[in-house]
């Protein structure tokens, strides 16, 4: 029966998603990130029942498609906070530029230090960015995709756990700044913990998604070439 379910992939996801959620609201601890959860859920689920991945993602991809549209949400937040937008354009751009940067010399750094070849250097390169626009460039440079979006995903299940405490530990206060620290590091799964936060911070963190992806693609482009 489960071999044969359609909904397989859905159900098992779904069903792990929630249990991070109950989690989550009874404990109120950032370990129990319901997305982290789900992901424990699922692996142990297929290991225990020995289904195979293709199996699973039968079902599973169908939840993919929800990706696009949910994604395009985060711009409502945006629109509504359009004026503070206006008023602080200078500042946000050169924090998101900052940023974008900034994660791209650490995998260089990095790359230097544990003498990373070209393909596991470029596979790294677009880790702080949403996870459609990363997959097309780290294929692009020559990097592995799967690893590339276990990177993305682990790196913005990181942010979303440390996000308030790092603010915290950093005297980050300003709403503004906070969201364009979460947005610009932890992309989408950052920015669902920048939305808890206030109003503001999902803005922010909303525009610094699509702006620091952009400027990725291109710093991706020419920071491939130094190794």
């Amino acid at each position: 029966m489960l071999y044969n379910s359609t909904f397989l992939g859905v159900l098992i996801s779904l069903a792990g998603y929630e249990l991070g959620m109950m989690l989550k609201k009874k404990f109120k601890k950032t370990i129990f990130n319901p997305l982290l959860i789900s992901i424990i859920v699922v692996v142990a689920f297929l290991l225990i029942c020995d289904i195979d991945y293709d199996t699973y993602n039968q079902g599973a991809k169908y939840i993919s498609y929800l990706l696009t549209p949910a994604t395009v949400c985060l711009a409502i937040p945006l629109y509504e906070e359009l004026e503070l937008l206006k008023k602080n354009v200078a500042a946000i751009l050169i924090g998101i530029f900052s940023g974008a940067l900034t994660s791209l010399t650490c995998i260089l750094v990095m790359a230097f230090v544990f003498h990373f070849s070209h393909e596991q250097y470029v596979t790294l390169l677009p880790k702080s960015i949403t996870t459609a626009i990363g997959m097309g460039v780290s294929e692009e440079l020559g990097g592995m995709v799967t690893i590339t979006v276990a990177v993305i995903i682990i790196t913005g299940i990181l942010g979303n756990m440390i996000a308030e405490t790092v603010c915290k530990v950093f005297r980050i206060n300003h709403p503004v700044a906070k969201g364009i620290a979460i947005g610009t590091s932890a992309h989408a799964i950052g920015t669902a913990k920048a939305i808890e936060m206030g109003r503001i911070e999902g803005a922010m963190s909303s525009l610094s998604i699509a702006i620091s992806g952009l400027l990725t693609v291109v710093g991706a482009s020419i920071f491939a070439t130094f190794i």
